[in-house]
């Protein structure tokens, strides 16, 4: 793998990143250190061994001559990778509180240029104090910041994975297996050279159909809750949840639809309380969130280009009733999965297949500017290995994923289900949202209203 220009995704995801609005993915991984060991302890070196083997974390991401606007993927000659790994020693206090404290404003820092575009940070506890619990000072984490050009959320969690043991040890059994692929030509026989042109005609067809469906759902005068709207400060915050799996199931089976549905739901019910307990308005319309769709196959090749679409679900935070609500979340992505993910105005990310790279380059400021018009906040899912991880020895004990924040958006919420619980990381504009933690914490209370309607 020497060069390969960047998909057109991949190249928005780059060319929409400003200062204020840096375009990478985080997760923030705690581990408990084995008893009678200093928690992190090796750690650096372990992940700068790891890391090193990834051959995706030594690419850097340079411009090209043509196409026009273009950019790839390319070896980093000078690639060293202790400047991507680094030890952070924590203040002293409650570790969980200073963890997010520290990840939140190492979240609001750009990656740098020109360099391959990840970081890694090892958090360590500082004196947790005598009234602290006991596995409080055993505990250490890992920050892991990836550019969303790199890698989609799937893509992050298949490369960021290489350094939990289970993983790099089947990686290590791969790669003394691996046998040469022989090269193919670029050059495409007359079968595929047709096939191509009717994929670009259907691509055009779609394009056209996306792009009157943005026109129709773009709001020119959004008026939605105030905080989700306000203006960017560069500054990032932090909070966490963490919910039941086995409760989130229980509302399932009783409700129907999906465990998404049913996370959807209490997303929007935490909102609502979250609302009615800062005094403001609920607003007539729902807010809208952005639901992200991968698009990646099981058994697609490897390569770190985004697959993503998406739908957009109007969240009913008007609504008084817990079960009203999630019934409205069911209905409302049931219409959307009925329609597909390539059809839609939350198939926006589509789009960028039709546009030329020169576009991208300088098109990016309008279009960062246009997710206003669309939605006002982004919920995801991350989906994360089902077998037990550890780094070092030292067990995964939470992961909480983190999203961007694309201009115009002051909230992120990202969930990952491990070990029979949903990790949930809430990004949000450190001014924008000063009460964060406030709002997680309408996690569990919306779950636990949920749950009134399990027999």
């Amino acid at each position: 793998m020497t060069t390969e220009l960047l998909a057109p995704l991949d190249l928005a995801f780059w060319h929409l990143e400003s200062a204020d609005h840096p375009m990478h993915l985080g997760a923030l991984a705690v581990f408990t250190a084995a008893p009678g060991t200093t928690p992190g302890e090796g750690v650096p070196e372990l992940l700068a061994t790891r890391a090193a083997a990834v051959p995706r974390l030594r690419m850097r991401v340079r411009d090209v001559l043509l196409p026009v606007g273009g950019a790839a993927w390319a070896v980093d000659k000078d690639f060293d990778v202790h400047r991507h790994v680094r030890l952070l020693p924590l203040p002293a206090g409650d570790f969980a509180a200073q963890a997010e404290l520290l990840a939140g404003e190492l979240m609001e820092r750009p990656l740098e240029r020109g360099v391959p575009p990840w970081e890694m940070y090892v958090l360590t506890p500082g004196d947790p104090g005598p009234a602290a619990a006991p596995e409080n000072g055993r505990q250490f984490a890992v920050l892991v910041k990836m550019h969303h050009a790199l890698a989609d959320g799937m893509r992050a969690v298949a490369i960021g994975a290489g350094i939990f043991d289970q993983i790099a040890d089947v990686r290590a059994a791969g790669a003394r297996r691996a046998r040469p692929v022989p090269p193919r030509s670029w050059l495409p026989g007359p079968w595929q050279a047709a096939g191509l042109a009717r994929d670009r005609l259907e691509d055009l067809r779609r394009a056209l159909g996306i792009g009157a469906s943005v026109v129709r759902a773009s709001r020119f005068d959004p008026r939605g809750v105030a905080a989700l709207t306000a203006g960017s400060s560069g500054t990032r915050q932090l909070a966490t949840a963490v919910l039941d799996l086995t409760d989130v199931q229980l509302v399932r089976k009783a409700a129907g639809g999906s465990a998404n549905d049913v996370l959807l739901a209490t997303v929007a019910g935490a909102l609502r309380r979250w609302m009615l307990e800062r005094g403001e308005p609920l607003p007539v319309a729902p807010p809208r969130a952005l639901v992200p769709v991968s698009r990646r196959r099981p058994d697609s090749p490897p390569g770190s280009a985004n697959k993503l679409s998406a739908y957009l679900l109007g969240l009913p935070v008007a609504e008084a009733d817990a079960r009203a609500r999630l019934d409205a979340v069911r209905g409302a992505m049931d219409r959307n999965k009925s329609e597909g993910p390539a059809r839609g105005a939350g198939a926006f990310a589509l789009l960028a297949d039709a546009l030329p790279p020169l576009a991208h380059r300088l098109g990016a400021p309008l279009a960062g500017n246009a997710a206003r018009v669309l939605f006002d906040i982004l919920v995801t899912s991350v989906p994360l290995p089902r077998s037990t991880l550890s780094l070092g020895g030292c067990p995964l004990r939470a992961l909480y994923p983190m999203a961007p924040l694309a201009r115009g958006q002051s909230l992120a919420i990202a969930l990952s289900s491990y070990g029979g619980q949903v990790y949930v990381g809430l990004v949000a504009d450190g001014k924008a949202v000063p009460d964060l933690a406030r709002l997680a914490r309408g996690m569990n209370e919306e779950l636990d209203e949920l749950l009134r309607i399990a027999p």
